[in-house]
């Protein structure tokens, strides 16, 4: 028996920064114990795409992640390592890596073959979301490369 609950629909592919500087090369299980720590059950993306583009996988993707308040159960979260200034973690940077924006190029392009009505949106543009995340404009990315 899992621990998770189904997803039912999917109706956003959602894109999220870690908040990390750019020199922080982390992966999903450094995420995954950050959000343990706090007191969920598991990492709360589906996928997490690391500074070299490897893209890894999070909770399972026919589960609800943890993600997005009030859209968790009809969405897929994705997560890009980095979105800070190495100076200030406060402070939002497009600090992405080509490979980055590769990867995730590839791995939207699957996830519209499975949900081809899902619409791709950053964290930031869901309704009462005061966060820069993913600290850029993921709509008018996906626009730009032909979603």
């Amino acid at each position: 028996m899992s621990i998770f609950a189904k997803r039912r629909s999917t109706n956003f592919l959602v894109i999220h920064c870690s908040a990390t500087r750019p020199s922080q090369d982390i992966d999903a299980a450094t995420i995954r114990k950050w959000h343990r720590a706090n007191g969920w059950v598991d990492i709360g993306y589906h996928y997490v795409i690391k500074r070299d583009g490897t893209v890894e996988r999070g909770r399972p993707e026919d589960v609800v992640g943890a993600h997005v308040a009030g859209h968790n159960s009809t969405s897929i979260g994705i997560c890009l390592v980095g979105g800070v200034t190495e100076k200030d973690h406060r402070e939002p940077e497009n600090n992405f890596t080509e490979a980055q924006f590769e990867a995730l190029r590839k791995l939207l392009t699957d996830l519209r073959t499975r949900y081809p009505k899902a619409i791709i949106q950053g964290h930031r543009d869901f309704p009462r979301v005061a966060k820069a995340c993913p600290s850029f404009d993921a709509r008018a990315w996906a626009k730009d490369n032909g979603f």
